[in-house]
């Protein structure tokens, strides 16, 4: 009988315990070989779907979003016919009746049944561990406890010098927290770099801002008396304060449910090389596997185990699974690394090694027998899957000795012919190391489906689809293949659900159309939904008054919640108010009158903030409109898509060092954009000398005096990823530092795309453009210039006009009857 009579004849069940990487790849490889086999069934203890953990530090960072890491999405299992159980945790397995057992009762049968348990992080057995504010960081709810205790508290340890614990820490560190990280070992990442790399990877983090203690031995988290954390205290008695402690001290492979109903496990669930525990019928993958004594935790070899079980669940019997050679492939923080092999050397062992510390480069490799042993790469890692290759395939190197440490590049035809590194490459070699994907695999996959653009290469193979280092290789591969058909990633998304539309393409219509209301954009653009939804009706509204000024009506109900109060509502509910104070400046009529309102409202926080306002912080949304009129002062405009503030110094007024009035600039700078609602929220500083005490290299628009005139930067930001502002250009008067950054300003609010900070824009069209239409274009300048001024005419000041009554049902409390 051959296999498509078996998959006609009969369905077994498969039950898939564990919904991570390692289980659901196996599921996918099987899908492939026999779509028809099985009926099956995962059980996943996360309330999500399969996603990416290689992403989290990401999302961490900030830098994504939990959905932008989810691999197999809840209707890719249905259109698989999978039934998937989520959120539930299986608690017995009866090996007898072949059936798994949910904590909450729920039960399925089994032929064939797949462990994909994966693994548990290891929690310090010290005092004070199970206080509140100790977490491990191994899932996506570790991750959101960390977002949220950076909302709140302010100083962090991380125990653990690995990968993991270094992503932490600079995700904390980017979220605000003070952070030091405590390592039991002499150097970081002490089993994937050598004591040199390892020293040149903390400097570069120490100059971000983490701190380092390193060989130290903690022995103790101290209790805050309410039963959190206060600190940790290490053996040889130091202490250190802390509100949050995370420990990532290494991981155990998860054995507990393989052990309870009797299958054989030591350091891992035992199995053989079909990836077959001791009972036939049970298969495991992933971190909870112990394959000939090793347990592995990269992804590259789960992926490997993956595709040989699922050969043998398909019952083909044709892999094997003999262990993998372990390559370390790593961004850290941005710094890339990577190690294979006996990198630390020996006896018998030669060292050959290129140090660039001013660089931020360092390279070593080991020589044994005139063949590659090991290879430690710090900042430059282009040709660590070369050195790889040659490693693994024990290939002699003694004719490359001379050129071996500058690369593959170096040798033979690659760079002289104009053949690319894919072009070089043969099917076998591998592309994708996290995925184990090689160059054949790809080849035949774009060929025999129809392939053209990156994402659908990532889609069906995989390749690149995890740390993404391997992007640019597969694209040249995929324009080797397909030639000038070839298609680039599309840089722009639908706004949302709602349509395929682009925002490029929405705010177009709207231009050539003359559209001004939301219904003439819903309708001329085909929207899915009649009344659209919570995406696209800001950006729509953003679109609409900055096309047509004066002309399109703003929708209250289209904005979020902050710019329909027009105050920045805080976790409690109540609302800061922040009046405004042009260039930081303010007497002592109005600071006596925030006293008194401070007083009148008992308002709980009175602040300073960082650009240079005062905050009244915990207002009830009631009072609001009775706060603006006893202040009798203007909007701050802190809580909207809009100019926020233009910080200053006290400039040549006052600084012996300052060459400009740079508080005078600050205060004609913000009159003059006062109300202005833009993509983003804008700030602007203005320093009176180069010294920039008004941090003005990290504004959307930073304005430095200096002796001969004033210099403009453009795209600064301060936020969670810190970005410097770029050169714009020099001019002399006060008049050309509002027209030059007015016409800016009026660029990025008719092209950026809602929700586009000046740096994101920048980094879309590139600054030359935006200098040949601000800078060189004495005619588009002024244009631009020009329609700013015209759109900003007669905007009435938002807190004014709440007090004269427009929205006034908007602070009506809802009466509650019992």
């Amino acid at each position: 009988m051959d296999m498509a009579e078996l998959q006609g004849k009969t369905r077994q069940k498969l039950v898939v315990v564990g919904n991570g990487m390692a289980g659901i790849r196996t599921v996918e490889e099987l899908l492939g070989l026999a779509p028809e086999m099985y009926d099956i069934t995962v059980f996943g203890a996360e309330p999500h779907p399969n996603y990416n953990r290689i992403l989290l530090s990401p999302v961490l960072a900030g830098e994504q979003a939990f959905k932008d890491i989810i691999l197999n999405s809840v209707e890719w299992y249905a259109e698989q016919g999978i039934t998937l159980h989520m959120g539930k945790n299986v608690a017995t397995i009866d090996r007898v009746r072949r059936k798994v057992i949910a904590e909450d009762g729920t039960e399925a049968a089994y032929d064939r049944l797949l462990l994909a348990t994966g693994s548990t992080p290891f929690i310090l057995p010290v005092p004070g561990k199970e206080l509140d504010g100790v977490i491990s960081y191994r899932d996506i709810r570790d991750t959101e406890l960390m977002m949220e205790a950076a909302k709140t508290k302010r100083q962090a340890v991380v125990i653990g010098g690995g990968l993991l614990g270094l992503e932490a820490a600079n995700g904390l560190k980017l979220r605000g927290m003070d952070v030091t990280v405590v390592h039991l070992g002499d150097w970081l990442l002490d089993r994937q770099l050598d004591d040199v790399a390892g020293d040149l990877l903390r400097r570069a983090l120490e100059e971000r801002g983490i701190g380092f203690l390193l060989g130290k031995q903690t022995a103790a988290i101290l209790d805050d008396g309410q039963g959190g954390v206060a600190g940790v205290r290490f053996s040889d008695g130091q202490q250190v304060d802390a509100q949050l402690v995370v420990m990532a001290v290494g991981i155990r492979p998860n054995t507990a449910l393989a052990e309870s109903c009797g299958l054989h496990c030591e350091r891992g669930i035992v199995v053989s090389d079909a990836l077959q525990t001791y009972d036939p019928r049970v298969y495991a993958v992933g971190e909870c596997v112990s394959h000939r004594g090793v347990a592995y935790g990269l992804v590259a070899p789960l992926f490997e185990q993956a595709k040989v079980c699922a050969n043998h669940l398909a019952q083909l019997g044709i892999g094997r699974y003999q262990g993998s050679v372990l390559s370390t492939k790593l961004k850290v923080t941005g710094i890339d690394l990577f190690s294979a092999g006996d990198f630390m050397g020996g006896e018998g062992m030669e060292d050959i090694v290129l140090s660039d510390p001013a660089g931020g480069v360092y390279k070593k490799l080991v020589i044994k027998d005139d063949k590659l042993a090991g290879v430690c790469l710090y900042g430059d890692t282009a040709d660590g899957a070369w050195y790889f290759k040659l490693l693994r395939e024990g290939r002699s190197v003694a004719d490359l000795r001379d050129t071996l440490m500058f690369g593959e590049s170096t040798i033979g035809d690659a760079g002289v012919q104009g053949q690319s590194k894919a072009a070089c490459m043969k099917d076998s070699d591998e592309v994708c190391g996290c995925n184990g994907v090689c160059k054949g695999t790809i080849v035949k996959t774009i060929k025999d489906k129809g392939l053209f653009t990156l994402d659908e290469v990532k889609k069906h193979t995989k390749a690149a689809s995890s740390c993404g280092s391997c992007s640019g290789l597969v694209e040249q591969i995929l324009m080797s293949v397909v030639g000038t058909d070839f298609q680039e990633t599309p840089k722009t998304k639908a706004v949302c659900g709602c349509t395929e539309r682009s925002h490029g393409e929405v705010r177009k219509a709207i231009r050539e159309q003359h559209l001004l209301t939301h219904a003439e954009v819903f309708h001329f653009l085909e929207w899915r939904t009649p009344n659209g939804c919570a995406t696209c009706r800001p950006a729509i509204n953003y679109y609409l008054l900055s096309s047509w000024p004066h002309e399109a009506v703003d929708d209250p109900q289209s904005r979020f919640v902050n710019e329909r109060v027009h105050a920045n509502i805080q976790k409690d509910g109540t609302f800061s108010v922040i009046p405004q104070m042009k260039g930081g400046v303010t007497t002592a009529s109005e600071l006596r009158r925030i006293a008194d309102v401070a007083d009148k409202y008992q308002v709980p926080m009175v602040k300073v903030t960082g650009g240079q306002r005062i905050d009244l912080l915990g207002v009830k949304k009631e009072d609001l409109v009775n706060v603006w009129q006893d202040l009798g002062m203007q909007s701050g405009h802190a809580y909207g898509k809009s100019i926020r503030t233009v910080k200053t110094c006290v400039g040549s007024e006052f600084c012996r060092f300052g060459t400009q009035n740079s508080t005078q600039m600050g205060i004609d700078l913000e009159t003059m954009l006062a109300n202005m609602w833009s993509p983003h929220k804008v700030k602007l500083a203005v320093s009176g000398c180069p010294r920039n005490c008004a941090e003005a290299g990290i504004k959307d628009v930073g304005v430095i005096a200096v002796d001969s005139g004033w210099e403009l930067y453009v795209g600064g930001n301060g936020g969670i990823k810190t970005e410097v502002a770029q050169f714009l250009c020099k001019v002399k008067t006060v008049e050309e530092v509002k027209e030059y950054s007015g016409a800016f300003l009026q660029l990025y609010r008719e092209e950026a795309y809602y929700l586009d900070r000046t740096v994101h824009y920048i980094a879309r069209v590139g600054l030359d453009v935006i200098k040949a239409k601000v800078v060189t274009d004495a005619a588009s300048r002024q244009a631009l210039y020009q329609r700013l001024l015209f759109s900003l005419q007669g905007l009435p000041d938002p807190w004014a006009a709440r007090i004269a009554g427009t929205q006034k049902n908007e602070f009506i409390p809802i009466k509650l009857h019992a």
